[in-house]
């Protein structure tokens, strides 16, 4: 059976929670647990190293991360780039709660949820791609 290249294959969905930790090693890049512990402190002074390293384990399980075992501390890595993963995120959020929709999507956005500031840059967007 052949097998899937890992740009291919359909990772899980991540919890909040991964999704939160995946944003710091994004920013931070490859890093150990002490180091992804210590960038989400800053944000949650709650959190502890004990679930911070349980979560990484986990997601290195579901797939949603890789682990580099050939230093004593193991340093992990995301294995999806944030706008691959957005973008996937985007598409089942679309089919799921706008039955499919992109423009239902956009215009639920507009209502309340873009500043002007970001209006604005969508409009020099849309002006600067020919789409408007």
């Amino acid at each position: 059976m052949p097998t899937v290249p890992e740009s291919r294959r359909k990772l899980p969905k991540p919890t909040p929670a991964e999704l939160e930790l995946l944003r710091v090693l994004w920013s931070l890049g490859p890093a150990t647990v002490k180091d992804v512990h210590r960038a989400r402190q800053a944000e949650r002074p709650d959190v502890t190293y004990a679930t911070v390293l349980r979560l990484l384990q986990v997601m290195h399980g579901k797939g949603l991360l890789r682990r580099d075992e050939s230093q004593r501390s193991h340093v992990y890595a995301a294995v999806q780039k944030p706008d691959t993963l957005r973008t996937g995120l985007l598409g089942d959020l679309i089919q799921r709660a706008f039955a499919g929709s992109g423009k239902d999507l956009v215009m639920a956005a507009l209502k309340g949820h873009v500043s002007r500031e970001e209006r604005d840059e969508i409009r020099r967007y849309l002006r600067e791609s020919g789409d408007e």
